[in-house]
Parts: C-alpha cells; sequence; structure tokens
C-alpha cells in the first residue's frame, strides 16, 4: 500500500482560516469531493484541499484465504467455539499468509461455498502488509481469555488495581505502508461468554468493564481491539469495526496515520435489540459477574473509546461513521519526550452517534497541537452520556493545547454540547497544570429537535486555578448559535472561571455568560447570526444493517 501524508498545514494560521482560498481550488475541491461514494450527504468545506488522498485497495495480493465458518444473524454460533480448546482455528493460517506476505501486498480474506466467517486469536500485522477484509466477511475475535493472557491468568478478570494484563487482538508494531481495509466486518464480540479462565461461562467482556462502577472498584482486563505503535502511515480504509471488548483503536507514537469511510459501531445487534431495548435484567451491573448479562446499551459498554491516537502526528479521519459507549475520539499526548506528541490532526466530514464525544484528553502532558475538526455532524441521541465536543485533562497530567479549531458542527440531543475543562478528574495534584489556548469553535449550530431530552444542553468551560498557577481558557466563539440557551454546568465538581473569551466576526446567540471578574469578552461581533444549515438530510442514519440505532 502506498502512504498517505497529510499535506502539510503549516500555511495555516494559528485560528485554522484559509485567509487565500481561490474559488478554483475551492470548486475543483467540492467537485472532487461530490464524486465521492462514500455519502453524498457531506458538506464539502474550503478545507478539504488539506485533506490526503483517498486511500485504495492494494492492487497485489500475496494470499486468498477463504472462508471455512459461517456467522448466522450476525454472530458465531455458540457450538463453534464453546470449547476453548477450538477458540481460534483461523489464527495460525492468517497469520503465516501475513508473514510470508511481500511488502506492498495484501492477505485478503473471502467467501467460499457459503462460508463467510474467520475465528481467530491475536495477529500481527508485518510491515507493508495490508490485510484485507472482503465485503460480507466477518473475522470475529476469539472469546477465550487464554488467547491473550500476558502469563499470570489475569485476563478475562476483574481485579482491584490489576488491569492491562491482556494482549492487544490485533497489533502492528514499527511498520511502514501497513494497514487494514475492506468492506466486511471485524467484531471483537464484547458481548460473547468468554470460555476460560477464572471466570469462565459466568461473565462477558462488557460485564468485566462494568465493575469499573462497583464499590469497590474493580479494575477489567480486557484485550484492546486494536493497537498500532511506532509506525509510519499506516491506514484503515473502508473497514467495519465492531464490538471491541475494551478500546477500539488505540495508537502510539505513530507518524501518519489515516482513517477514511470506516463505520465503527458498539454494541451491534448481535448483542442488543432494535433501538438499543434492553430489558433491565438482561444489562451489565456493578458487581455483577455471576451470570452473563444478554443485552446491552452503549452507555453500560464501558470504555469502549472509537479511536484513540495517542501521541502521534498527522492522522486523518474522514467519512466516517462512530457510535460506541465511550470516546468517539479521544486525542491523547501523554508521557512522550517529543513534545508536542501529538499535532496536525484532520477530523472532516464525520458522523457520530452515541459516545463521548470528539474528545482531547485526558492525557494531555505531552502537549496537543494543530487539531481541525469541521463538517462533524453529531446527535447525542439524548443519552444521559452524550458529549459534543470537549477537551478534558488536569493537574496531573496537564499540559499546553493549542492551535484547535472546530468548524462547520451540527449537533442535536447532546447532553454535555461544549465541554472545556482542566478538572477532569479529582486529582489534588497540581505538577502538571493544563494550559488551553487558541480554541476556535466556528459556525456551530446546536438545534432543536422535537420531543428531545437534552434541547436545553450544558456547556462546562472553565480556565485553571490551583496552588497559585493560574492558566486562563483563551476561546474564540465565531457564529455560534444555539436554539435553546444551555445551562452552564457548575457546582462541586464542575468550575466556570478564568476565561478569556473572543466573540465574532460572526455574532454569537444563545450563549451564557456570565459576568464576574475572572471572565472577560472581547467583542468584536461584526455580522448578524448565521446558523449553518443542520437539516435532517445531514443527521442520517447509521449505515449499517446490524445497526440498532
Amino acid at each position: 500500500m502506498k502512504p498517505y501524508f497529510i499535506k502539510s498545514l503549516l500555511s495555516i494560521s494559528a485560528t485554522g482560516l484559509l485567509l487565500a482560498c481561490s474559488a478554483p481550488v475551492v470548486e475543483s475541491v467540492k467537485a472532487a469531493k461530490a464524486s465521492n461514494t462514500t455519502n453524498s450527504n457531506f458538506v464539502a468545506h474550503e478545507f478539504d484541499q488539506l485533506l490526503p488522498e483517498e486511500p485504495s485497495y492494494p492492487t497485489k495480493i500475496c494470499a486468498t484465504l477463504e472462508a471455512q465458518l459461517q456467522y448466522i444473524d450476525w454472530v458465531l454460533p455458540d457450538e463453534v467455539d464453546h470449547n476453548p480448546k477450538n477458540s481460534s482455528p483461523d489464527s495460525k493460517r492468517i497469520q503465516q499468509a501475513m508473514d510470508n506476505c511481500p511488502e506492498g501486498q495484501a492477505v485478503k480474506l473471502v467467501e467460499a461455498e457459503g462460508n463467510n466467517a474467520f475465528l481467530s486469536g491475536p495477529l500481527r500485522i508485518p510491515s507493508g502488509v495490508t490485510l484485507w477484509v472482503d465485503k460480507n466477511v466477518k473475522l470475529f475475535a476469539s472469546r477465550s481469555p487464554v488467547d491473550y493472557d500476558l502469563g499470570d491468568g489475569v485476563c478475562g478478570d476483574a481485579l482491584p488495581k490489576i488491569k492491562n494484563r491482556c494482549e492487544p487482538w490485533i497489533y502492528a508494531k514499527n511498520t511502514v505502508n501497513s494497514g487494514i481495509v475492506g468492506e466486511g466486518t471485524i467484531d471483537a464480540r464484547g458481548g460473547s461468554v468468554l470460555t476460560s479462565g477464572k471466570r469462565a461461562y459466568q461473565t462477558t467482556w462488557w460485564d468485566l468493564s462494568m465493575q469499573s462502577k462497583a464499590k469497590p472498584k474493580l479494575e477489567q482486563n480486557n484485550p484492546r481491539m486494536i493497537q498500532i505503535d511506532d509506525s509510519k502511515n499506516f491506514t484503515f480504509y473502508k473497514i467495519n469495526l465492531q464490538n471491541g471488548a475494551k478500546f477500539h483503536v488505540g495508537t502510539k507514537r505513530n507518524d501518519g496515520l489515516t482513517f477514511w469511510g470506516i463505520k465503527l459501531l458498539t454494541p451491534s445487534l448481535a448483542y442488543t435489540n432494535p433501538g438499543y431495548q434492553c430489558a433491565e435484567e438482561d444489562m451489565p451491573k456493578p458487581g455483577k459477574l455471576d451470570k452473563p448479562s444478554t443485552c446491552f446499551i452503549p452507555e453500560l459498554v464501558k470504555n469502549t473509546d472509537g479511536i484513540d491516537p495517542g501521541t502521534s502526528k498527522n492522522v486523518t479521519l474522514a467519512y466516517s461513521y462512530i457510535s460506541t459507549g465511550d470516546d468517539n475520539v479521544a486525542i491523547k499526548s501523554g508521557k512522550e519526550t517529543d513534545r508536542p506528541a501529538s499535532q496536525n490532526h484532520l477530523y472532516a466530514h464525520n458522523h457520530f452517534y452515541y459516545g463521548h464525544g470528539m474528545s482531547i484528553g485526558s492525557e494531555t502532558d505531552a502537549g496537543v497541537d494543530n487539531i481541525k475538526v469541521w463538517d462533524l455532524t453529531l446527535d447525542g441521541m439524548d443519552s444521559g452520556h452524550g458529549v459534543g465536543v470537549r477537551i478534558k485533562s488536569d493537574g496531573k497530567r496537564g499540559g499546553e493545547i493549542t492551535n484547535v479549531t472546530y468548524d462547520n458542527v451540527c449537533m442535536r440531543r447532546v447532553k454535555d454540547a461544549l465541554v472545556f475543562t482542566p478538572y477532569y478528574s479529582s486529582t489534588k495534584s497540581d505538577k502538571l497544570p493544563p494550559k488551553m489556548g487558541n480554541i476556535v469553535v466556528r459556525n456551530f449550530h446546536y438545534i432543536d429537535y422535537p420531543g428531545a431530552k437534552y434541547n436545553e444542553s450544558l456547556i462546562n468551560i472553565s480556565g485553571y486555578d490551583r496552588s497559585g498557577v493560574i492558566h486562563p481558557l483563551k476561546i474564540t466563539l465565531d457564529n455560534l448559535v444555539f436554539d435553546t440557551q444551555p445551562e452552564i454546568r457548575d457546582n462541586k465538581h464542575y468550575k466556570h472561571h478564568h476565561i478569556d473569551y473572543t466573540f465574532g466576526p460572526g455574532a454569537v446567540k444563545n450563549f451564557p455568560v456570565r459576568t464576574q471578574a475572572d471572565i472577560s469578552v472581547n467583542d468584536i461581533q461584526s455580522n448578524p447570526p448565521e446558523p449553518i444549515s443542520c437539516s435532517d438530510k445531514r443527521f442520517v442514519e447509521f449505515p449499517a444493517p446490524d445497526s440498532p440505532i
């Protein structure tokens, strides 16, 4: 697979404006994006000239592997791997095919004679090799914790202060130009009953996750779905990712990550009912580990972040759909020596549904710089856990977060619409205080939806003040419109102080501002509010046949 580098962002001003974009360039961008078959409803934007080239499938296939199993109604029949001795029948042949594949080529998983499923334990993607999951094919993860265990028998259990004792399911390290592509599905089976270890046949991965809310709190030992470390130009293209037992895609220290046209959905209909209509007795509960749950809703599949690009630069997520139980995206930047560790990220033409939104943090101590988000459509589905756009950090793992622009954002039914907080945790530490500056929210429209619970949403916005250290939040609101004025979150858990606002040049409508000494407003509004169009055509249904939404 050829590399896909993000075009240089250095010519863009700190606020993300393209101050000198000629009409022919804009029109050519619009024409190119209008021809994109991923979704014709996406809106073209002048920032699109910053997007890298759309990926393409590899032209050379080193091995074509035929499916030997069949999934029915989105899942593998229980008898396929009820015995943990048959937990991963396809691991060896998939891994051998990838290990023997020359760089620049792909291993392709395909249907054969009515079979459409593969079942594997941990897989390692070599440098230069692409894993291609063909349309209608599903690659399922082993549900036997022994396959992921690091040797101490902890994987597949929930224990106090013991976590991360499982290796990832799919892992890539020190690769160049590798990828995962295809219109098939990779399913980590987070809601499946475990078949080995101390909790065998008593719990699911997601039941373990729920114990993080138990008293005493227990840490789940679940495998990450996909982990990419120390790699260059790794590409995800048109792939469906589902039902992560923990984070779906985590990354560290990468240069060049492209996610294009992906669909990330958790839980899918494999583990729930249409509309997420689950009976209470069928869902996970803190302290319940003696009987596996049988129905799941997004709010109760904890720590299933969609995409977490950690300490990585030159990242693109475009034309994609994400619905999950935790952060839809969480840009992390922690415990690294190269600063800023997370920079030059572009998020364009995406749809978010259930989840904790477009987030930065909570680890930001290595610094975050030059993040561009545009044409984001976010429907929080009236979830009590729904978040819109968010920067979260604290005094223990803070750092400088700067040059972050959100432009052309449509939002509805979100409990917490805007969250910019340096008090994300209850830590008393002030060793690494966050510093947030040059944050811009432009062309933002929060719309009322008939009968919605959260037409009146919440905002949680604050600077930092502790132990004599004051870092005001510096934020610009430009053509920002709420149909109904939101409420300020401000109680013993949330603070609202030390904010330097700039309003304009586009007008700000229905945004609450308190009159207090540590909050200032530089008012440069010169244009009337012009709410961007957020019609029903923009809020599309999740485009997957096994979506409960």
